[in-house]
């Protein structure tokens, strides 16, 4: 069953909304671990059968949460929220694409 856009930022919001917050600070702090993290969700979202493009709009829906809702932690999540910021939907979305790429 596909997602709408819509359900999908909503699962993404509500996934980090109820993560422990020690645990998204962790996460967050240091930009390996942030790859790891994300590296590990590529990973289960491949499992389940999704595609490049699948995992690009998951992406897309994380970073959109993250440079609304979230401070950069350290250099690296700056230069993406800046990035971010600049990029219009198309941009937006081949970041997204390689930083599935980067971190898989």
């Amino acid at each position: 069953m596909a997602h709408t856009d819509q359900e999908t930022q909503s699962k993404v919001e509500r996934t980090v909304e109820n993560m422990d917050a020690n645990k998204k600070e962790r996460i967050l702090a240091d930009f390996d671990t942030f790859k790891s993290y994300l590296n590990d969700k590529v990973s289960a979202g491949k499992r389940v059968g999704l595609g490049e493009e699948q995992l690009a709009i998951a992406a897309e829906k994380v970073a959109d949460y993250l440079a609304k809702h979230e401070e950069p932690r350290n250099s690296e999540e700056k230069l993406l929220q800046e990035l971010w910021k600049v990029g219009d939907k198309e941009e937006r979305h081949k970041l997204a694409h390689m930083l599935v790429k980067l971190v898989d």
